[in-house]
């Protein structure tokens, strides 16, 4: 089997399936229930139907607005795919609009009248947690009317944005100058796929390339991050009319971690910092440079000795990462012939295809959907145990209520870094020999790299960028000299070359709904190694334990997760410093093998 592409028809059978438009007429429906009833707000049973209806209508709006953006994903010149999304971001907007009023009043009225409202079934009750994180921004909301109206022009104006960086990105070519002076043009998620595998030929001039293409457009790219930075600081400018609303809160709300708890993660990566500059450093070794090159960082293994770096099918992949699961349970192990067999992943590379790799779901049916471009190398691999992990998170609680399966992208990554440990482990204990167990190591130290390294790069960028950003815009140089400098900071002497474009390549910075898109990649490295070490001390028990710590990701903070599970304190600096050494360990492993390979 060739890297496949994904079967959606369990949600519609086209963009032009009757039932879209008849699902659309459900969801206008709803709109008008919640419109019509919104001058009862003192009756229980007017709040306790609204959550019903609000629900029933997300439900069917997240299902198209996933189908679409499937869609768009794989070819983003696809314009009925772009209309669509763009009716689904609308009628979200009216939405949420609908239940503005709602919403006011179970922030701001008596506890005792939310409990009254919660109390009449499982599914109005299972709304609980939200509504109490809800709850906790009532010193920060406005005015209803102000609500609606910010909500309506966010469709055309923060959300536009981001449309447009997707737009942008999805269309561009990019054109390759190879040593020997032929080119090769490329859609840009092609060429950035060639930064993920073996080919030493083509790596640089691929990175060269989406540089060039990056620059060409860097104006286009700037005015997206500065107005939605921009955006973003005018709104918490406004909602700052009781105490003042900090840049990074609605991130930490989102995430559902408390201030401290991220305080106390980035101390403790500033202060391991040597540790991934020393990933760096030995990956620099295997490549003959004096430092890493910005192209190099990541790439597959170059191959040791006179051998060529070892490629892998996506059956071969598919076939390692079901070993892998399947030793964890075999339930895991079934779980990925379900997702290969409905053809519920989409790999093939395509000249139009965005960048990127994600897991999404369709809500109605609670089906997951992995997304990503094929490579052949082993980051490829471990790429789609990252989404697989993801998908089997979703899975696991499709028997929930749905409100209660939106998880923190915080927690969100510790099933996805537990399944690249899986894999990785796996392959590590049928390693025969030491540069097989160096080959699996490689894996292990990249990791550290990008996310102990280039996660806090992009995390100190955009704080600093948003400090920066009260004063004015910021120009295309001011950005690249922004990143520079961070970028130095952070890789020390692992890396010379600073990648002073990574603004705009990395679309996370232009994701228009997310701000700080960005440490929770490191809460879930660090967090899923403190699960990871549970698997080895409870034996047995471990997967029972571990879907149970899943299934409690929707419907908890980050910290009592934590405690509920581990018995650790997220703001306590130990627990992240315990699994900081675990990575050391592995790196120091890495260097020991090394040596005794030359």
């Amino acid at each position: 089997m060739t890297a496949p592409s994904w079967d959606l028809t369990i949600a519609y059978k086209s963009l032009h399936d009757p039932k879209i438009e008849q699902d659309i007429t459900l969801i206008n429906k709803c709109l008008e229930q919640l419109n019509d009833n919104a001058s009862r707000l003192e009756s229980v049973n007017t709040l306790q139907q609204a959550l019903i209806t609000r629900e029933a209508a997300s439900t069917l709006l997240a299902t198209i607005n996933a189908f679409a953006s499937c869609h768009a994903s794989v070819d983003a010149s696809d314009t009925e795919a772009k209309v669509l999304s763009s009716r689904m971001d609308k009628l979200a907007s009216e939405l949420a609009q609908a239940f503005s009023p709602y919403q006011n009043t179970l922030t701001h009225c008596d506890i005792e009248f939310v409990d009254q409202v919660l109390a009449l079934d499982s599914e109005v009750a299972a709304q609980s947690f939200l509504i109490h994180e809800e709850r906790k921004l009532a010193d920060t909301r406005l005015s209803v009317k102000e609500e609606q109206l910010l909500t309506a022009m966010s469709v055309d104006g923060r959300n536009a944005w981001g449309r447009l960086y997707n737009n942008v990105t999805g269309s561009m070519k990019v054109t390759l100058v190879l040593k020997d002076g032929t080119t090769e043009e490329l859609g840009l998620s092609q060429a950035a796929s060639i930064l993920y595998g073996g080919d030493s030929e083509r790596r640089e001039p691929a990175w060269r390339a989406i540089q060039e293409a990056m620059q060409a457009n860097q104006e286009s790219f700037s005015a997206i991050l500065n107005a939605l930075a921009g955006w973003r600081l005018t709104e918490y400018e406004k909602r700052s009319h009781t105490r003042e609303l900090h840049f990074l809160e609605p991130s930490l709300h989102g995430s559902r971690i408390e201030k401290a708890t991220l305080d106390s993660m980035i101390s403790v990566a500033k202060k391991n910092a040597h540790v991934g500059q020393k990933a760096g450093r030995l990956m620099a070794k295997l490549y003959g440079t004096s430092t890493l090159m910005p192209w190099d960082q990541l790439a597959a293994m170059p191959a040791l000795g006179d051998g060529e770096s070892k490629t892998y099918s996506f059956d071969e992949a598919i076939s390692i990462i079901k070993e892998a699961f399947t030793g964890v349970d075999p339930e895991m192990g079934e779980f990925v012939d379900i997702m290969v067999e409905n053809n519920w992943i989409d790999a093939a590379p395509q000249p139009n295809k965005r960048l990127g790799a994600y897991c999404t779901k369709f809500a109605v049916t609670r089906t997951p959907l992995v997304f990503m471009t094929w490579g052949n190398s082993m980051s490829d691999v471990l790429t789609l145990a990252h989404e697989l992990g993801h998908a089997f998170h979703n899975w696991v609680m499709k028997d929930m209520p749905l409100c209660q399966t939106r998880y923190p992208m915080t927690l969100a990554e510790t099933a996805s870094i537990f399944a690249e440990n899986v894999v990785r482990d796996a392959l590590m204990e049928k390693a025969n020999t030491d540069q097989q167990r160096i080959e699996m190591l490689w894996e292990e130290v990249s990791s550290a790299l990008a996310l102990l390294i280039n996660i806090p790069v992009r995390f100190e960028f955009e704080r600093q960028f948003y400090e920066q950003r009260k004063n004015g815009e910021l120009s295309a140089e001011q950005l690249k000299t922004l990143m520079s400098e961070t970028w130095k900071e952070w890789y020390g002497d692992a890396m010379e070359q600073a990648d002073e474009m990574f603004w705009a390549s990395k679309l996370h910075f232009s994701i228009a709904g997310v701000s700080f898109y960005n440490y929770p990649y490191l809460f879930g490295y660090l967090f899923s190694k403190g699960v990871y070490a549970q698997r080895e001390m409870k034996g047995a028990s471990f997967y029972s334990d571990y879907v149970a710590l899943l299934r409690d990701t929707g419907r908890m903070p980050a910290e009592e997760v934590v405690m509920e599970h581990l018995q650790m304190d997220l703001t306590q600096e130990a627990f992240w410093q315990q699994s900081l050494d675990m990575v050391s360990e592995q790196i120091d492993r890495f260097e020991v093998l090394l040596e005794s390979a030359k």
